[in-house]
């Protein structure tokens, strides 16, 4: 590729060399290395869960270990490995984007690099956005940063050196960026659905170079009578964050765009099959429950489908294996978690539901108090829902609606929660908190 595209800094190429590309680092606990946890589903692992907090206070400190003031805006959820906790944040006006590290026992601030500096970024025209909202991904040797357009790098977590970045992958994101980078054995795999361009691209994790680029095969349907996309080209908008699945002994990196779902070869991004839908702005990782994949469709006319998994899987597979399609009240941005058997999901308004993963059939419905931007995590038995209000919600997650607790943070949290060694760590918009019971 030419060399203006890739940008590799001269001490972490040194640090390249140094490691031979291959060599396996030394063993970090990777605690929160991706936005919805270690599998990818937002499920606080077993040993995690019995030990979070049920209760905590701002106003009398009760079970607040420490609270860091913050910089600048973000959506992105913290990710933990080792001592050390990482994520984004912008300028209002998102012409300093930057890199946080703060010690994660003691909330100390280790890092906060400007990272990529923006002359004149797109108009958001998006309340809800921010100029950081894809969350990072870590691996015990990598930390991977990305800012939609702006730009991706990958930094060393023990230095926060920049090894390599990549600011030629570009669209007009029009409401701003928000689809997160994933990892998937030597590749980091990204999405932009941008009003003038959507596609998949793989980089090679350890130098940043192109290893592959999808396009979008949409029929979008919003071209009017000249030929020009429709609502500015907003119908083509998505910020989904990608998951691979072994389905049918193959493994798949299941992606949702505007009006369409996708499957992909991850290795090389061969399209393998779509599903068409009718919503834009598709923003939920998709799940897998058995032989069932789970995709929400986007907010607008925001559907939850329930397809079904097998070998015959290959090219539009909307009239044969969309199983089942819940048309309403469905989640848009908070991402649904599986439990038990049965799917939990929050729309934007509150509206929390209980559905049968395997039919779609509803178990019930309720609401909870605020604005939902980010999805629940599970610990055990129970859902934590934070809002636009500064509340956490804990719904047990059984077959009947039940509030276990309700927790108040002085301002509104829209980023993720993050877990490690027993403690919660949540984002709200002018600070991070270390939450933890005080008994052992």
């Amino acid at each position: 590729m030419p060399v203006s595209h890739l940008s590799l800094c001269g001490s972490a190429a040194v640090l390249l060399l140094a490691t031979g590309l291959g060599a396996q680092p030394a063993t970090t606990p990777l605690f929160w290395p991706d936005r919805t946890g270690p599998t990818n589903d937002g499920i606080v692992p077993a040993a995690e869960a019995a030990r979070l907090p049920l209760e905590w206070d701002a106003g009398t400190g009760k079970n607040i270990v420490w609270k860091t003031d913050l910089e600048g805006e973000g959506h992105s959820t913290p990710v933990i490995g080792g001592d050390r906790l990482w994520f984004t944040s912008a300028t209002p006006d998102g012409k300093t984007q930057f890199v946080y590290g703060l010690d994660r026992h003691t909330g100390k601030i280790v890092h906060h690099l400007p990272l990529f500096e923006n002359a004149a970024p797109e108009d958001l025209g998006n309340p809800l956005n921010n100029y950081a909202a894809p969350s990072p991904a870590l691996e015990a040797d990598a930390l991977y940063v990305h800012f939609g357009t702006y730009g991706t790098a990958r930094l060393d977590p023990a230095t926060a050196e920049v090894v390599w970045q990549r600011r030629d992958i570009n669209v007009n994101h029009y409401r701003g960026p928000g689809s997160s980078p994933i990892v998937y054995g030597d590749l980091l795999i990204l999405t932009f659905d941008g009003i003038n361009a959507q596609f998949v691209t793989a980089l090679d994790k350890r130098t940043g170079a192109t290893v592959w680029k999808t396009e979008r095969t949409t029929d979008y349907g919003d071209l009017d009578k000249d030929g020009q996309p429709t609502r500015g080209g907003d119908m083509r908008k998505a910020y989904h964050t990608p998951t691979v699945f072994d389905l049918a002994g193959r493994p798949t990196l299941v992606s949702v765009g505007s009006r369409a779902a996708f499957g992909y070869d991850p290795a090389t991004g061969r399209e393998l099959w779509t599903i068409r839908h009718g919503g834009f702005n598709a923003a939920i990782r998709p799940l897998l429950f058995q032989n069932v994949l789970l995709l929400n469709t986007g907010s607008e006319r925001a559907h939850t489908l329930g397809v079904s998994v097998d070998e015959r899987m290959q090219g539009d597979i909307t009239e044969s294996h969309v199983i089942w399609d819940r048309e309403k009240r469905n989640a848009s941005e908070a991402g649904p978690v599986l439990v038990n058997g049965l799917l939990f999901q929050i729309t934007r308004g509150g509206i929390v539901s209980c559905t049968r993963p395997l039919n779609g059939e509803d178990v019930w419905e309720d609401r909870l108090n605020g604005q939902h931007l980010p999805g629940p995590i599970a610990a055990g038995d129970r859902l934590y829902f934070s809002n636009d209000r500064g509340e956490t919600h804990i719904v047990r997650a059984a077959e009947t609606f039940e509030i276990l607790g309700k927790n108040q943070l002085p301002d509104p949290i829209s980023a993720g929660m993050a877990v490690a060694d027993g403690a919660l760590f949540i984002r709200t918009k002018k600070a991070l908190y270390k939450i933890a019971t005080s008994s052992p």
